[in-house]
């Protein structure tokens, strides 16, 4: 009696399970293989066929001839159990939790603003250069801060400022339908179609 009763119950599970559990998301998965393929993947990019990161994580950059990407407040602990910097780190992801009120935001944006205008010259900043991502792992900066690091980034290559203006132009992505969204750069697809330009 009980059995009889259960057995209805205990077919929906099993068949929800399967049906929802692995059909339909290896459907979904199928599809979306098919139809998007480099979505489907992780965004990953490749350079002379060697996975060099994601379109979707930001990497932090080196040198006055990179584009610099949103700072990133990403902490990690070392060997003995201390907190550290650790920007960028993929396995990790957060923000500083800091409100605005907070004196060590404040200082932190203070010193970034600092180095900016000393990287960069004298002028608006940008606020995205400034404060760090909720993720810590954000790819892009507006199309503002990275028109203002072009100047400094075409004279250390050697490169006329119309040449970095005008790839900045090229990897922009804009607002979708001009409304939703802001335009944006993305840090990595922009220095690897820089280093694609001639270098000294």
């Amino acid at each position: 009696m009980i059995l009889r009763e259960l057995r209805p119950a205990l077919s929906l599970v099993v068949l929800f399970t399967l049906g929802l559990g692995f059909i339909l998301p290896e459907a979904f998965t199928g599809a979306m293989q098919a139809a998007l393929p480099v979505q489907a993947n992780g965004s990953l990019l490749r350079q002379n066929g060697q996975i060099i990161g994601s379109a979707l994580i930001g990497q932090n950059f080196t040198g006055a001839d990179y584009f610099q990407p949103r700072p990133s407040a990403l902490m990690g602990t070392d060997a003995k159990g201390n907190a550290i910097p650790t920007p960028y780190d993929a396995s990790e992801s957060g923000a500083s939790n800091l409100g605005p009120t907070s004196a060590a935001l404040q200082t932190a944006i203070q010193q970034r603003v600092a180095a900016y205008v000393k990287a960069y010259g004298p002028g608006p900043v940008p606020p995205d250069a400034v404060t760090s991502s909720g993720s810590g792992l954000d790819p892009d900066i507006s199309l503002a801060n990275a028109l203002r690091q072009a100047p400094a980034i075409a004279a250390a290559r050697h490169l006329p400022a119309a040449t970095v203006t005008d790839l900045i132009a090229r990897t922009t992505h804009h607002a979708v339908l001009g409304v939703i969204g802001t335009d944006h750069v993305n840090v990595l697809e922009l220095n690897l179609a820089l280093d694609k330009l001639s270098r000294p």
